[in-house]
């Protein structure tokens, strides 16, 4: 499974809603605290691109040796419909200071010196130190997994019902019209997990793993072969 530091820099080098937090800000809008771009640098602290004219960006301009503490929340939402869409949250946090000169017209780049940081997702929660994170990877499909999810859900349902035949006892004893439904939910380098849900709303999750952690798309879209022959058995 992918380590926390994994997960969380994935969710940080992601297309996910972000949101800074900051003492005394915040009632300000909340367009004005999300950041257009995030990056991490090789100390492992987040470069963060607002626009010049937010309040986070006065705030780090004027603050006084380098103390203005703020929170990166991202929130994770599937991005097909599915029951409880939201996949997980990751919190970064430390000191903000501004870093002049390496915008375009119209933003400001701000330096997060991370401090903490804490993802709670599909997993489960847990802490991560600034080294780790400042050493992990982002996952290599995350560039891809939006539209990847989207297009198994609309484009190959049947096959993924198929998957059903590969959970055992829960559904083994159901005929073909009283299967769960199943909606593919998140897909990482090792593997795909869906969301099955039944009559009453009740809803669980299986996790299907690749027989080796996938690279690119290429070897995603082999490991994904493998995977629905192994349910058409």
């Amino acid at each position: 499974m992918p380590s926390a530091a994994e997960r969380t820099r994935t969710l940080v080098q992601s297309t996910c809603s972000a949101v800074l937090l900051v003492p005394g800000l915040r009632h300000a809008p909340s367009d004005h605290l999300m950041p257009l771009a995030r990056n991490v640098g090789p100390d492992g602290d987040l470069f963060l691109e607002l626009p010049a004219d937010s309040p986070v960006v006065r705030a780090a301009t004027h603050a006084e040796d380098d103390e203005l503490s703020a929170v990166l929340e991202i929130t994770d939402v599937a991005p097909v419909s599915v029951p409880h869409r939201i996949r997980g949250r990751a919190w970064v946090s430390g000191r903000l200071t501004s870093v002049p000169g390496i915008s375009g017209p119209g933003r400001t780049t701000l330096r997060l010196e991370t401090d903490e940081a804490y993802v709670d997702d599909l997993w489960g929660a847990q802490e991560v130190e600034p080294d780790e994170l400042r050493d992990a990877a982002p996952d290599p499909l995350r560039g891809h997994e939006a539209e990847l999810l989207q297009h198994l859900h609309s484009a190959h349902g049947e096959q993924l019902r198929t998957l059903c035949g590969l959970l055992g006892e829960r559904t083994a004893r159901r005929c073909a019209a009283h299967l769960p439904s199943i909606v593919p939910l998140a897909l990482d380098r090792y593997g795909l997990r869906v969301r099955l849900c039944e009559g009453a709303g009740q809803c669980y999750d299986a996790r299907f793993e690749f027989p080796a952690p996938v690279r690119d798309v290429i070897e995603l879209s082999d490991a994904m072969h493998t995977l629905f022959e192994a349910a058409a058995r």
